[in-house]
């Protein structure tokens, strides 16, 4: 679990060391304020994939015993974000896809961004995300065949460093038939 208490003595640390004075009235209650929102945008750091799986797990089967082997299921455009694990800066104006083919059940549609929303709340890499929301959807689903795209802006990029605004990162999760025929991959464009 996060420790809310080790993080407001932790920022208290930051701005003492950044020669600012944690007493003043702007920053009194900054370490509170920034443990509370650690605590809810590092909310996934709470479970492992399995966990959110069980969490957001419902499945429907009734009417899908005999599906189309080649339906696929593609939510897009499902607006996430997370912190980089190197500077624990914003990823942000992030867009997932998902897709899959389903094998004799499906998942409510609403599941999949929580799915999402759940696993980009951790410290990591625009590429884990992907594939731990692959592995989610896998759990669940029972499919193998399974495509995670995120296209996204990293803060690390455009505000420090390189400064370069406007750069976008893409990455392609593709598993199955998604990686095997090209044709699938068309659906998360």
């Amino acid at each position: 679990m996060i420790d809310t208490k080790a993080i407001e003595e932790h920022i208290r640390g930051i701005l003492i060391a950044l020669g600012d004075d944690p007493e003043r009235e702007g920053l009194k209650d900054t370490p509170k304020r920034v443990a509370k929102m650690y605590e809810e945008v590092f909310e996934g750091m709470n479970y492992s994939n399995h966990e959110i799986a069980e969490m957001f797990g419902k499945t429907f089967e009734e009417g899908f015993e005999n599906i189309d082997p080649d339906r696929v299921v593609v939510v897009k455009d499902i607006d996430i974000f997370s912190y980089c694990e190197h500077h624990i800066a914003l990823m942000y104006d992030m867009k997932a896809n998902v897709a899959y083919i389903p094998k004799g059940r499906v998942i409510g549609l609403s599941k999949i961004a929580r799915i999402c929303d759940m696993v980009a709340k951790r410290l990591q890499l625009q590429e884990k995300i992907g594939s731990d929301i692959a592995d989610v959807i896998s759990e669940i689903t029972g499919s193998d065949d399974v495509a995670v795209t995120i296209e996204a802006c990293h803060s690390c990029v455009s505000a420090r460093g390189i400064k370069k605004e406007n750069v976008r990162t893409f990455t392609a999760e593709l598993r199955g038939r998604f990686k095997n025929e090209p044709a699938l991959q068309l659906y998360l464009k």
